[in-house]
């Protein structure tokens, strides 16, 4: 453990070597025993880096130089820190994420005797993104940029003029809504001095149907409906939300549709899906359909299991799961999600699937006394997993199988220690690739209870 005076202040320059990967996308470097984050450098890597914190026995920095790039580094192709990966080849993104599950759920959740199956890769390394948001940057006078915040700065912002996560046609609606904004002269928002208009542009795309929204995110005042509706003549929809808030954030405020329609729809697995606009959806409609396909296999349906559903969304994986099973039952605390599950279920003729707009911690308990006890429990938890109240009701509920899906192996080891503790056993676990480029990893685990 090395001393106060050996620790690294903020501020400091280090010179580093990379040896490794840490869940999150950070390179691991040493100096002895202590250990540095170091954002924008992978194995092999010597890079210059500046320490923006440091704790007793760790800090974060981010490399300012490369100064020998590691043998695996490769030329990135996106000029946009939304690709954080692209410097490493497709086939080691998958073996780093395939390695990293594997470390959480044997060294987090201390779990072993588990099947870690082979990470099933993305279908598109590019231009798989069906959901982009976009910050608006610049100053008094200055052209109007749009694209993502530089990486650690809040008050910068890279400007993107092609994104590549996105597909050519929600690159070309975006393109107009800016111009549109920079043709009015239309001020960014500045969180410091409380000036500005613009925000955020969120692009949102069906896929499958073709079907183009773009939502202005804007603070208070006014603006030219009419206008913004023209810029987006031919899309599906064209929402202008307002926010009063000092926060960076897209939802809440008040959303008022000035062209097309609120909804945008998406075809899954033969199924039409309406999504509200700030409705949770998988961000790569290809990959969600293997993703929800797999958590099908997993609950093992033989056509007379009562399911729950929680977390639900819109509903996709009840709705997926509805003509496998006796009946599904989904619960979702937000109301305008629930009222898309309802109607998507409603129009794709299924009916032994209900929705409820709850909060899982309170309702399921009273669902299994009314409804009684499930078979299969079908989770998808946000990224900071289940919190032990929920696992008291889920392991009260006593479902045969536990179907986990997940988007955070971190959160997903805990979680199955303790449900492994409560009587079940982890028994298969299989990574999905969802977004390329980057270290973000998904997963569906299958728990079974013991006896």
């Amino acid at each position: 453990m090395p001393t106060t005076t050996t620790r690294p202040s903020r501020g400091s320059e280090l010179d580093l070597s990379v040896e490794s990967l840490a869940y999150g996308g950070a390179g691991v470097a040493r100096l002895d025993s202590y250990v540095v984050f170091v954002e924008g450098a992978v194995p092999g890597d010597r890079v210059r880096a500046v320490v923006s914190r440091a704790k007793r026995s760790y800090a974060y920095a981010r490399a300012t130089e490369i100064l020998e790039p590691g043998a695996d580094r490769i030329d990135p192709v996106a000029d946009h820190p939304g690709a954080a990966w692209q410097v490493l080849a497709y086939g080691q993104q998958l073996e780093v994420k395939q390695a990293q599950v594997e470390d959480a759920l044997r060294r987090i959740g201390g779990l072993d005797g588990f099947a870690l199956e082979p990470i099933v890769p993305a279908a598109e390394q590019w231009r798989y993104r069906n959901k982009l948001e976009y910050s608006f940057g610049g100053g008094p006078g200055d052209r109007l940029q749009c694209g993502f915040h530089a990486p650690g700065r809040w008050d910068e912002v890279v400007d993107i003029r092609d994104c590549l996560l996105a597909s050519a046609a929600a690159n070309e609606a975006r393109e107009r809504i800016v111009a549109w904004c920079a043709a009015r002269r239309l001020e960014p928002y500045d969180r410091r001095t409380g000036e500005g208009l613009v925000r955020n542009l969120v692009v949102r795309e069906g896929r499958r149907t073709g079907d183009l929204q773009v939502r202005l995110v804007t603070s208070d005042g006014e603006l030219d409906r009419q206008g913004l509706a023209t810029a987006g003549e031919g899309l599906a929809g064209v929402l202008w939300t307002r926010i009063s808030s000092v926060a960076e954030v897209t939802q809440g405020g008040e959303t008022e549709v000035v062209g097309g329609s609120e909804w945008l729809e998406e075809d899954l697995f033969g199924m039409r899906f309406r999504l509200s606009p700030e409705a949770f959806f998988q961000t790569n409609s290809e990959m969600a359909e293997r993703l929800f396909e797999i958590a099908v296999e997993f609950a093992q349906p033989s056509g007379f299991e009562r399911v729950y559903d929680l977390y639900c969304g819109i509903g996709t994986i009840g709705l997926l799961m509805a003509p496998r099973v006796g009946e599904v039952l989904g619960l979702e605390i937000v109301p305008e999600a629930v009222a898309d599950a309802i109607s998507n279920a409603r129009a794709n003729e299924i009916d032994n699937a209900r929705f409820y707009a709850c909060d899982v911690r309170l309702a399921l308990r009273e669902l299994s006394a009314r409804a009684g006890r499930p078979d299969v429990l079908v989770v998808d938890p946000p990224r900071a997993g289940l919190s032990r109240k929920v696992m008291r009701r889920i392991v009260e509920a006593s479902p045969r199988r536990i179907v986990y899906v997940s988007c955070n192996p971190t959160t997903l080891a805990p979680n199955s220690a303790q449900l492994q503790e409560a009587g079940y056993k982890l028994t298969r676990v299989r990574p999905v690739d969802m977004f390329p480029q980057t270290p973000h990893i998904e997963c569906v685990a299958l728990l079974e209870r013991s006896g």
